[in-house]
């Protein structure tokens, strides 16, 4: 079995706390040369890759601006920073719940996503921590996502990544989730939900379709109130796409603030951050892969819909 040649380190630094972008030359094509490729592998706009050729933001494993007419030869490395789009800052804190050698653990607010991915690069969990911890080299073991706010690990060395990686792959993480619902007296509660859910690539929402469950939630009801509210405790079983968010619309309780689930809402302006998903992921708990430190977070966050239902209605 051949041993996989170890990645060169970039020769370039994070900006903003966001990588720089590598790209690999493929074997079994032919172009003439490095710039004819990217032109067509970037599809970015007319110009924009000879511009950045001229610039001389186009770098080689020993750090040199590559000219554009540098000959094409399979399996070379590039580095890049790409420009990054203006983002809204999301104004809410990240606060940090534990910090070790191995591992950084986050409370993260809701609207802020997890790692960098699509027009949400600098304005990331990730990207924020590196900064903020001045730990360049910081990685994220599993993701929340973005409208979802509470507990999620983050990684010191890339070295001990995939063991930590390793503990969510293979559900040896006890997470518990909390959410504000409507309140269904009829809904027989505690019960586990079992189902089969689909996520197809471009399209917005999962959907449950019959088949061997891939799905397991645990739903109980924590408490309720005169006013028809519910505070429910989701214990995922699995991690599948919106699992929590599926399963609960399934049960005619869909969590209030969530854009997708039962019908999808209309695109929202950039920085509007009024009403936010009521879910929360309050605990998290598992054995430490290296150290074997037995380990217990808690999410300091309440949810406004249950705390103060009009102001949060009111977009307060």
């Amino acid at each position: 079995m051949r041993r996989r040649r170890p990645l060169p380190p970039s020769p370039l630094p994070q900006r903003d706390g966001v990588d720089p972008v590598r790209v690999r030359l493929p074997a079994g094509e032919r172009w003439s040369t490095v710039r004819e490729h990217l032109v067509q592998r970037l599809s970015a706009g007319p110009g924009v890759v000879d511009g950045m050729f001229a610039a001389g933001l186009i770098v080689g494993a020993d750090g040199r601006a590559v000219p554009a007419d540098a000959p094409y030869a399979p399996g070379m490395y590039l580095w890049f920073h790409r420009e990054l789009p203006a983002e809204v800052p999301v104004p809410f804190p990240l606060e940090v719940v534990h910090r070790d050698e191995h591992i950084v653990v986050a409370d993260k607010p809701h609207f802020l996503a997890t790692t960098p991915r699509g027009s949400h690069v600098t304005q990331t969990a990730l990207a924020r921590l590196r900064r903020e911890l001045g730990i360049p080299e910081l990685g994220a073991a599993h993701r929340l996502d973005r409208l979802t706010a509470g507990l999620v690990l983050f990684t010191v060395r890339p070295g001990e990544r995939g063991a930590y990686q390793t503990l969510f792959r293979d559900r040896l993480v006890h997470k518990e989730y909390e959410a504000v619902a409507p309140y269904d007296p009829a809904l027989e509660l505690p019960r586990t939900v079992r189902s089969r859910i689909v996520k197809e690539c471009g399209v917005l929402t999962a959907r449950e379709v019959g088949g061997e469950p891939n799905a397991v939630t645990r739903v109980e009801l924590a408490a309720h109130r005169p006013d028809g509210l519910g505070r429910y405790r989701l214990v995922p079983g699995t991690g599948q796409t919106h699992q929590l968010r599926v399963h609960m619309n399934a049960l005619g309780v869909p969590i209030l603030g969530d854009p997708l689930y039962p019908a999808v809402a209309g695109p929202v302006p950039a920085g509007d951050f009024r009403r936010p998903l009521q879910l929360l992921a309050r605990h998290l708990e598992f054995t430490d892969p290296v150290t074997g430190v037995e380990h217990r977070f808690t999410s300091g966050r309440a949810l406004a819909a249950w705390s103060s239902y009009e102001d949060w209605a009111a977009g307060q």
